[in-house]
């Protein structure tokens, strides 16, 4: 599945702009959702969330708590069963776990697909995914195949592809998880950059309590499954971050408060 195949998948409440009088200044709703399986698992009971347009909200929670199916739901890729959804569609991004770029493609093309399947004139496509390379990075690669490229540069290119159509909002499904330290830091400072200078709405999911964090806003806390959230952590670091704020003792303090609260979705 790529991003420009996704569908509204809404059971109950009507899909509506985040500036509607349904949902206010929100981009995502969530009322009461739960998701059951076909095979009677239970993945999600009762989420309540509301995702306001501009924020940046990561999700965190033990292996197998519902993160990315809630993304899904959110995304219109899987259907809740009770519950009420109400998201801004847009413009939508995602992000997938791999970067799902076709590898008969080079990096240029791959960028192009979902302008070329929404019939962009031509010269529209090629400008717009110049920029969208350079932005993260990787001119010069542009008739690169998958195959000759790193991790992270594959998923550079997946990134550069989601963002050629400028989304109002941006879904992560642990888009990094894969890739060392070093790389995945830098990816975080990109996606940063790209959330202050598009003002889009993330929501973020990942396992790594640091990578949280820095990139949010707000972090929200998931229990083992049936998921349900637990706790929600502001986070107040500013606009401005840097590789030096992890190693701040405020940025520290957070970490604290979101582990304990993850340590105790584990223990429950």
């Amino acid at each position: 599945m790529i991003e420009s195949q996704m569908k509204p998948a809404l059971k109950n409440g009507p899909e509506t702009d985040a500036g509607s009088g349904l949902t206010g200044s929100n981009a995502i709703v969530f009322s009461n959702v739960s998701m059951t399986f076909p095979d009677g698992t239970e993945a999600l009971k009762d989420i309540d969330l509301s995702v306001r347009s501009g924020e940046f909200v990561s999700i965190v929670g033990p292996s197998g708590c519902g993160k990315s199916t809630l993304l899904r739901i959110a995304s219109g890729l899987s259907t809740h069963t009770a519950g009420d959804i109400w998201v801004d569609r847009q413009r939508l991004g995602y992000t997938f776990q791999d970067p799902t770029l076709l590898p008969w493609r080079p990096v240029s093309e791959n960028v192009e697909l979902l302008m070329e399947l929404r019939d962009y004139p031509v010269s529209a496509r090629k400008q717009i995914a110049a920029e969208k390379i350079a932005l993260v990075g990787l001119t010069g690669f542009e008739n690169h195949y998958p195959k000759r490229l790193s991790g992270g540069m594959r998923m550079r290119a997946s990134l550069a592809r989601s963002l050629s159509l400028n989304p109002k909002v941006f879904m992560f499904d642990e888009p990094f998880g894969a890739l060392d330290e070093i790389t995945r830091e830098r990816l975080n400072d990109e996606v940063r950059a790209h959330y202050r200078r598009e003002g889009f709405t993330g929501l973020f999911v990942t396992h790594s309590i640091a990578e949280a964090v820095y990139m949010s806003t707000r972090v929200v806390v998931m229990s083992r499954r049936p998921g349900r959230i637990i706790e929600t952590v502001d986070i107040d670091l500013g606009d401005e971050r840097s590789a030096e704020l992890r190693y701040e003792p405020e940025f520290a303090r957070l970490c604290g408060l979101v582990s304990r609260a993850l340590r105790h979705a584990i223990e429950d």
